[in-house]
């Protein structure tokens, strides 16, 4: 049996009401971040609105907020998040992984703030084509990978950071048959 979970000293919601619009009067923040972090902000609070609760037996009432239902806000997309990486490790193979950052330079970062849906998918097709080259190629291990890639947008600093994360099993298909790396099973791709 797991112990309880204890809440958070400090939610993500207060730091946001603190010091959101300090970050956001910086400029540069896309529009898209400002309303994650406004939906964040209001969650649960009276600004989303709410419902009572009233118990028929004592009478007793509770105000409940509404949640922002945002998939980035900690409280309303973490049930979901759980959920997604549950039906991710029942497709997992018995085999070791690889985690892999591709990401662009920060030069260009900028382009992405205006044709977002174009250079994302141009860093996918970029990432995929990457591992099914290295993957192909006898040199490394001659076989068809496998991926679960995802789009990361912003840093930990909550700057631009557009990279794409990806859990590679440490091996491939070659004719219905796995295929071991060819220069130790610690790395893919070993110079």
């Amino acid at each position: 049996m797991s112990a309880p979970r204890r809440r958070p000293r400090l939610e993500l919601a207060e730091v946001v009401r603190r010091f959101g619009t300090t970050y956001m009067a910086c400029g540069g923040v896309p529009g898209q971040h400002m309303r994650t972090l406004g939906a964040i902000k209001d969650c649960r609070t009276s600004k989303l609105g709410g419902h009572m609760l009233c118990c028929t037996t004592c009478g007793s009432t509770k105000i409940s907020y509404n949640s922002c239902r945002n998939r980035h806000c900690p409280k309303c997309g973490g049930l979901a998040r759980e959920l997604w990486i549950e039906d991710r490790k029942r497709e997992l193979l018995p085999v070791r992984y690889q985690h892999l950052v591709f990401t662009i330079p920060y030069q260009i970062n900028d382009l992405c703030r205006y044709n977002a849906r174009f250079c994302y998918s141009l860093l996918f097709r970029t990432a995929w084509s990457t591992l099914d080259t290295f993957g192909r190629d006898p040199k490394w291990l001659g076989a068809r990978l496998g991926a679960t890639m995802v789009l990361h947008t912003w840093g930990q600093n909550l700057s631009l950071h557009p990279h794409v994360h990806c859990i590679v099993p440490s091996g491939g298909l070659c004719d219905g048959e796995w295929v071991e790396p060819k220069r130790g099973k610690a790395f893919l791709f070993l110079g």
